[in-house]
């Protein structure tokens, strides 16, 4: 059976009706018209230029959210065909997942949040769901209201990696207050509670392995990581105070030793020639196939399938889980704590408030054209308030220097110093 049959009418629903294409060559599934509609959203294009761990001006090697988003979305499609799910729909939640990153990745969220407490937040998740339903120009309502991408329902719920607001003990969550609408249409037959759909879970996973493998892969070729030389008690102490504050020294250090066991794992520090790259990328490769067969592997033993939308859930198992988060352990204490990456994101983050401020002060003058119009319709200071973080969070690394230079700096002498 093709997998898309195993989704029903509502799963294909639109916010707002779409009537046939009058020419449609070659004929699309509803799903397959949703990829397309991601690939083609201009916040996709700007994923190219938004920070994954290293900055996109840093080496042409390492990556960036596009290219991350690339890599997630290969794994979510190969992952969701083997366990028999549609994997348009699988791909597209995984092409998405980063939409709504602002400039300068997690420390940009972080910076935004903050400051965006009297509106509700801000949450890179949250984003990409209005993004998805409102900020992007696509389709509007018979009352002139703009619905975004207008994706299916199935779709959009595969999209929802934290389907729930913000709230006490929600330092995570997917939908702003005045989204919560459009999330309680596209949340219609799932179960109550916080439960995600199948496909959501593979996205999910998707981003965890390529987390936690591509950014030691990139730590290596900037020679901040050597495989073959790690400090366990600081990798420890990462994954503790990153990802698994519970985890002991016994189950950390099993991971390091099965992976270690991986035949690929190095056994001499990389040298950037080309053998030590193929080699890495035969490690990339490897650990890649080891997290996502351990995991269907769990999950057919299980269950029976279908493994579509809620009539089954993902298994991770243990080990797993575990031995992703040392990855990300690692890359944690040599990358992301190394002294000079937190200076730099000191500067971003003040970067980022001045930026805010500034906008503010200039409202709506200094603002794209789009966000200008939401401005002038916002009902009060909060919708105001969410308007300029809208549009600081649509800018990219570079461009969110350009505007700070130009708002902030402008008829100063001094030199920028601002470097993404």
């Amino acid at each position: 059976m093709d997998s898309t049959e195993l989704y029903d009418e509502q799963d294909r629903e639109r916010l707002v009706a779409e009537p046939p294409k009058r020419v449609e060559a070659p004929e699309r599934t509803p799903y397959e018209r949703d990829r397309a509609r991601v690939v083609h959203a201009a916040a996709s294009r700007r994923l190219a230029a938004k920070t994954q761990v290293h900055g996109p001006q840093v080496d042409d090697f390492v990556r960036n959210r596009l290219t991350h988003s690339l890599e997630v979305a290969q794994v979510a499609r190969d992952l969701s065909r083997a366990l028999g799910s549609q994997p348009d729909i699988a791909e597209t939640a995984a092409l998405a997942h980063d939409l709504g990153h602002p400039p300068f990745g997690h420390n940009g969220e972080h910076a935004l949040h903050a400051i965006a407490e009297a509106c509700g937040g801000f949450e890179g998740n949250a984003q990409t769901l209005r993004l998805l339903t409102r900020l992007e120009a696509k389709t509007f309502s018979a009352s002139g209201v703009s619905v975004g991408l207008n994706l299916t329902r199935a779709t959009l719920d595969a999209c929802t990696k934290y389907p729930w607001p913000i709230g006490p003990g929600n330092p995570k969550f997917g939908v702003y207050a005045d989204d919560l609408p459009v999330f309680t249409w596209l949340r219609s037959g799932a179960p109550d509670g916080p439960r995600r759909c199948v496909e959501a879970q593979i996205m999910d996973l998707a981003d965890d392995v390529a987390y936690s493998v591509h950014d030691v892969e990139d730590g290596v070729v900037a020679e901040r990581v050597d495989l073959t030389t790690l400090d366990r008690a600081a990798v420890r102490e990462a994954v503790r105070a990153w990802y698994l504050p519970d985890a002991t020294d016994d189950a950390i250090d099993g991971a390091l030793d099965r992976l270690a066991e991986v035949g690929s794992w190095p056994e001499a520090p990389y040298d950037g020639s080309r053998r030590s790259l193929a080699a890495l990328k035969n490690l990339t490769s490897d650990l890649i196939g080891r997290f996502c067969g351990a995991v269907q592997e769990a999950t057919f033993a299980a269950a029976d399938g279908p493994f579509v939308r809620y009539r089954a859930d993902l298994v991770v198992p243990e080990e797993t889980r575990t031995e992703m988060a040392v990855l990300k352990g690692v890359a944690a204490h040599y990358v992301m704590q190394a002294e000079d990456r937190v200076a730099l994101m000191a500067r971003q983050r003040t970067l980022v408030a001045e930026l805010v401020e500034a906008l503010l002060a200039h409202a709506p003058a200094a603002f794209d054209p789009v966000f200008a119009d939401d401005w002038e319709h916002a009902a009060d200071d909060a919708a105001r308030l969410r308007v300029v973080i809208d549009q600081v969070a649509s800018l990219t690394d570079a461009s969110a220097v350009t505007w700070h230079d130009r708002l902030v700096r402008q008829g100063s002498s001094a030199a920028t110093g601002w470097r993404a």
